[in-house]
Protein backbone atom coordinates (compact mmCIF):
# COMPACT_ATOMS: atom_id res chain seq x y z
CA UNK A 1 0.00 0.00 0.00
CA UNK A 2 2.68 2.48 0.69
CA UNK A 3 3.81 2.08 -2.53
CA UNK A 4 1.18 2.58 -4.51
CA UNK A 5 0.29 5.42 -2.06
CA UNK A 6 3.77 6.91 -3.28
CA UNK A 7 3.10 6.36 -7.07
CA UNK A 8 -0.62 8.11 -6.49
CA UNK A 9 1.00 10.80 -4.61
CA UNK A 10 3.51 11.54 -7.42
CA UNK A 11 0.94 10.99 -9.82
CA UNK A 12 -1.51 13.81 -8.16
CA UNK A 13 1.66 16.06 -7.78
CA UNK A 14 2.48 15.75 -11.23
CA UNK A 15 -1.46 16.77 -12.35
CA UNK A 16 -1.74 19.60 -9.84
CA UNK A 17 1.80 20.82 -11.11
CA UNK A 18 0.76 20.38 -14.56
CA UNK A 19 -2.85 21.79 -13.93
CA UNK A 20 -0.80 25.01 -12.23
CA UNK A 21 1.03 25.56 -15.43
CA UNK A 22 4.07 25.00 -13.01
CA UNK A 23 5.42 21.92 -15.35
CA UNK A 24 4.87 20.87 -18.83
CA UNK A 25 3.34 17.41 -18.89
CA UNK A 26 5.81 14.19 -18.89
CA UNK A 27 3.54 11.89 -21.05
CA UNK A 28 5.96 8.75 -20.34
CA UNK A 29 6.28 9.19 -17.22
CA UNK A 30 2.11 9.33 -16.56
CA UNK A 31 2.35 6.50 -18.64
CA UNK A 32 4.85 4.80 -16.26
CA UNK A 33 2.68 5.63 -13.36
CA UNK A 34 -0.37 4.25 -15.13
CA UNK A 35 1.37 1.36 -16.21
CA UNK A 36 2.72 0.48 -12.73
CA UNK A 37 -1.13 1.08 -11.21
CA UNK A 38 -2.14 -1.54 -13.57
CA UNK A 39 0.58 -4.33 -13.80
CA UNK A 40 1.15 -4.55 -9.76
CA UNK A 41 -1.92 -3.61 -8.10
CA UNK A 42 -4.27 -5.01 -10.13
CA UNK A 43 -2.46 -7.78 -11.63
CA UNK A 44 -0.43 -9.43 -8.87
CA UNK A 45 -1.54 -7.77 -5.52
CA UNK A 46 -5.12 -7.73 -5.59
CA UNK A 47 -5.39 -11.56 -6.44
CA UNK A 48 -3.38 -12.28 -3.91
CA UNK A 49 -5.24 -10.73 -1.58
CA UNK A 50 -8.37 -12.47 -2.69
CA UNK A 51 -7.09 -16.28 -2.79
CA UNK A 52 -4.92 -15.85 0.51
CA UNK A 53 -5.95 -12.79 2.71
CA UNK A 54 -9.81 -12.94 2.09
CA UNK A 55 -10.04 -16.48 1.61
CA UNK A 56 -8.36 -17.08 5.01
CA UNK A 57 -10.54 -14.29 7.01
CA UNK A 58 -13.34 -15.98 5.58
CA UNK A 59 -12.64 -19.46 6.85
CA UNK A 60 -11.84 -17.82 10.58
CA UNK A 61 -14.89 -15.35 11.13
CA UNK A 62 -18.69 -13.89 9.41
CA UNK A 63 -17.63 -10.99 10.57
CA UNK A 64 -15.61 -9.32 7.34
CA UNK A 65 -17.69 -10.82 4.87
CA UNK A 66 -19.57 -7.37 3.89
CA UNK A 67 -16.27 -5.57 4.21
CA UNK A 68 -14.52 -8.66 1.77
CA UNK A 69 -17.66 -7.98 -0.48
CA UNK A 70 -16.86 -4.25 -1.09
CA UNK A 71 -13.17 -5.02 -1.10
CA UNK A 72 -13.97 -7.41 -3.84
CA UNK A 73 -16.27 -5.21 -5.70
CA UNK A 74 -13.72 -2.65 -5.95
CA UNK A 75 -11.08 -4.61 -7.27
CA UNK A 76 -13.43 -5.73 -10.09
CA UNK A 77 -14.46 -1.49 -11.20
CA UNK A 78 -10.69 -0.69 -10.40
CA UNK A 79 -9.84 -2.97 -13.38
CA UNK A 80 -12.44 -0.52 -15.35
CA UNK A 81 -11.43 2.48 -13.52
CA UNK A 82 -7.75 2.23 -14.71
CA UNK A 83 -8.53 1.39 -18.32
CA UNK A 84 -10.54 4.88 -18.19
CA UNK A 85 -7.54 6.23 -16.91
CA UNK A 86 -5.52 5.29 -19.85
CA UNK A 87 -7.87 6.11 -22.21
CA UNK A 88 -7.91 9.59 -20.83
CA UNK A 89 -4.47 9.60 -21.10
CA UNK A 90 -4.10 8.78 -24.46
CA UNK A 91 -6.77 11.21 -25.32
CA UNK A 92 -4.78 14.17 -23.86
CA UNK A 93 -1.52 12.98 -24.85
CA UNK A 94 -3.08 13.05 -28.44
CA UNK A 95 -4.76 16.55 -28.01
CA UNK A 96 -8.48 15.63 -28.11
CA UNK A 97 -10.82 18.55 -26.61
CA UNK A 98 -10.87 18.34 -23.04
CA UNK A 99 -8.65 15.42 -23.26
CA UNK A 100 -6.46 17.40 -20.34
CA UNK A 101 -9.05 18.19 -17.98
CA UNK A 102 -10.83 14.70 -18.82
CA UNK A 103 -7.52 13.35 -17.34
CA UNK A 104 -6.99 15.39 -14.33
CA UNK A 105 -10.16 14.53 -13.15
CA UNK A 106 -9.86 11.28 -13.49
CA UNK A 107 -6.91 10.96 -11.58
CA UNK A 108 -7.95 12.63 -9.06
CA UNK A 109 -10.94 10.52 -8.41
CA UNK A 110 -9.07 7.41 -9.00
CA UNK A 111 -6.57 8.57 -6.51
CA UNK A 112 -9.65 9.09 -3.78
CA UNK A 113 -11.11 5.76 -4.78
CA UNK A 114 -7.76 4.00 -4.62
CA UNK A 115 -7.54 5.91 -0.91
CA UNK A 116 -10.90 4.64 0.03
CA UNK A 117 -10.19 0.86 -0.59
CA UNK A 118 -7.14 1.26 1.50
CA UNK A 119 -8.88 2.32 4.04
CA UNK A 120 -11.32 0.07 3.60
CA UNK A 121 -8.44 -2.92 4.08
CA UNK A 122 -6.40 -0.84 6.71
CA UNK A 123 -9.40 0.19 9.21
CA UNK A 124 -11.53 -2.72 8.83
CA UNK A 125 -10.56 -5.82 7.62
CA UNK A 126 -6.79 -6.00 8.93
CA UNK A 127 -7.78 -5.47 11.78
CA UNK A 128 -10.31 -8.40 11.67
CA UNK A 129 -7.65 -10.72 10.38
CA UNK A 130 -5.36 -9.82 13.19
CA UNK A 131 -7.51 -10.82 15.30
CA UNK A 132 -8.98 -13.46 13.74
CA UNK A 133 -6.28 -15.26 11.56
CA UNK A 134 -3.65 -17.91 13.36
CA UNK A 135 -0.10 -18.20 12.84
CA UNK A 136 -0.28 -20.54 9.73
CA UNK A 137 -2.85 -18.79 8.03
CA UNK A 138 -0.40 -15.64 8.41
CA UNK A 139 2.56 -18.07 7.06
CA UNK A 140 0.78 -19.10 4.13
CA UNK A 141 -0.01 -15.19 3.01
CA UNK A 142 3.47 -14.19 4.10
CA UNK A 143 4.24 -17.22 1.17
CA UNK A 144 2.12 -15.88 -1.42
CA UNK A 145 2.90 -12.41 -1.42
CA UNK A 146 6.91 -13.43 -0.71
CA UNK A 147 6.39 -15.15 -4.31
CA UNK A 148 6.03 -11.60 -6.09
CA UNK A 149 8.49 -9.73 -3.46
CA UNK A 150 8.10 -6.11 -2.84
CA UNK A 151 7.97 -3.95 -6.73
CA UNK A 152 10.70 -1.81 -4.97
CA UNK A 153 12.83 -4.28 -3.42
CA UNK A 154 11.73 -7.56 -4.85
CA UNK A 155 13.55 -10.48 -6.29
CA UNK A 156 13.30 -11.47 -10.21
CA UNK A 157 11.06 -11.40 -11.90
CA UNK A 158 9.58 -7.95 -9.93
CA UNK A 159 13.59 -6.23 -11.22
CA UNK A 160 11.22 -4.58 -13.56
CA UNK A 161 9.32 -2.59 -10.84
CA UNK A 162 11.98 -2.00 -8.81
CA UNK A 163 13.59 0.05 -11.70
CA UNK A 164 10.06 1.26 -12.26
CA UNK A 165 9.13 2.47 -8.85
CA UNK A 166 12.81 4.25 -8.72
CA UNK A 167 12.09 6.19 -11.65
CA UNK A 168 8.39 7.52 -10.69
CA UNK A 169 9.38 8.63 -7.38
Amino acid sequence: HRALAAVLQGLLHLVTEIDEGRMQPDFRVLAAMLYYIDTFPQKLHHPKEEAYLFRRVKMRTREADAAILKLEEQHRAGVEHVKALEMSLGKYQAGAPGGREEFMAAAERFADEIAVHMALEENVLIPIAKHQLLDEDWAEIARAFGENGDPRFGAEPDHEFRALFSRIV
